[in-house]
């Protein structure tokens, strides 16, 4: 597996894709708020299952892009913030 040292926020991918598009006109677009928008590009929302399905059909993407960019990011940052120490439940056969 491919471990990323920097990867983006769904919501910095996004704004490369809406780079001809003023963030009013595409909320409005997307049937959201500005400020929904604006928090999703600055990375302080994440995608939800609805927001894959309006930008899936905004902008042509597969069902699940968007939800799929926003759990590698969950599973990356949690890797990299995880300190805990874990006892297995079940004892590993090799």
């Amino acid at each position: 597996m491919l471990t990323m040292h920097n990867l983006p926020h769904p919501g910095e991918v996004l704004r490369e894709w809406l780079t001809d598009i003023t963030v009013t006109e595409a909320a409005e677009r997307l049937g959201i708020s500005r400020v929904s928008l604006s928090r999703l590009l600055n990375g302080a929302n994440g995608i939800s299952a609805d927001m894959d399905v309006r930008l899936s059909k905004a902008l042509g993407t597969t069902p699940g892009y968007w939800l799929g960019l926003q759990a590698d990011y969950d599973l990356w940052q949690a890797r990299r913030h995880f300190k805990g120490h874990i006892r297995p439940i079940v004892e590993s056969v090799t």
